[in-house]
């Protein structure tokens, strides 16, 4: 996909799809145009504030019956449909007791895919709450911080990550999933001023393991996960140590729990 830019608008130029039809994912409040001298649709997303347009459609909530999780999605029943949503780790643990009830997610679009082969899928991001939704776009903003990799390094409560940028802490930051030391320094040069209310947030208590620490639980799925577990294989057997409601004084008791627990 080709892009232009002048000082008012934000042109893409893609294959001209059959007459009457939208490429796929391009949002119905998109305008679209047809350049005769290139042969190819012209997608054109107005940005200049004096031209009016309407606003952009987007879920920004939703609730449903929660009927599957695994891994960083779930799936949501809203009345005749279901929505597959993406949730960070630290959602999931507090989720993963709760199927068959009925939740809220607070979420973000974005659309994933490769936009020169012609597809975009929309996906939709879901948190508990408005303030770790907006962390979760600030967390975004910093260079090399995409959202599949915001989404990945998300195993610790927003308090928590905001708490580590607050106090400058780069070497407990680089241990979240995807986050090196690099990545580290830049997101605390971007977002060290904007987190302190963030770092304020009131933690929930998890009805799975309240009494674990979770900068415990994020280390050893990085230790699974570094003994060539799959994320979805290191999230099953440590929800299986984790439901015991055992107190686990460091990682290697934990690891011990889920090697008992493998071959039980």
């Amino acid at each position: 996909m080709e892009k232009e830019q002048d000082c008012h608008d934000w042109l893409y130029f893609l294959p001209s799809p059959a007459l009457g039809q939208r490429p796929p994912g391009i949002s119905p409040q998109t305008h679209l145009l047809y350049s005769k001298d290139v042969g190819k649709l012209k997608l054109q997303i107005l940005t200049k504030p004096d031209i009016p347009h309407s606003p952009p459609s987007m879920i920004t909530k939703i609730t449903g019956n929660l009927v599957h999780i695994s891994g960083e999605r779930l799936t949501l029943a809203v009345e005749s449909f279901e929505y597959e949503v993406f949730i960070p780790e630290f959602t999931r643990r507090y989720l993963q007791e709760m199927l068959g009830q009925k939740i809220s997610l607070y979420t973000i679009e974005y659309l994933e895919g490769n936009p020169m082969q012609g597809r975009l899928t929309p996906r939709l991001i879901g948190f508990l709450n408005s303030i770790e939704r907006e962390f979760f776009e600030l967390f975004c903003q910093v260079d090399g911080v995409g959202v599949k990799k915001a989404l990945r390094a998300m195993v610790r409560p927003v308090q928590e990550v905001a708490a580590l940028i607050e106090d400058q802490d780069a070497k407990g930051l680089s241990t979240l999933p995807g986050i090196g030391p690099a990545t580290s320094e830049r997101i605390i040069a971007k977002l060290r001023r904007k987190v302190p209310k963030f770092a304020l947030l009131i933690a929930r208590e998890s009805p799975t393991h309240t009494d674990v620490q979770r900068d415990l639980v994020s280390e050893a799925f990085e230790v699974l996960r570094a003994l060539g577990h799959s994320e979805s294989d290191a999230h099953r057997l440590l929800d299986d140590a984790l439901a015991r409601k055992k107190k686990y004084k460091d990682v290697e008791a934990l690891l011990h729990a889920v090697y008992e627990g493998r071959n039980a």
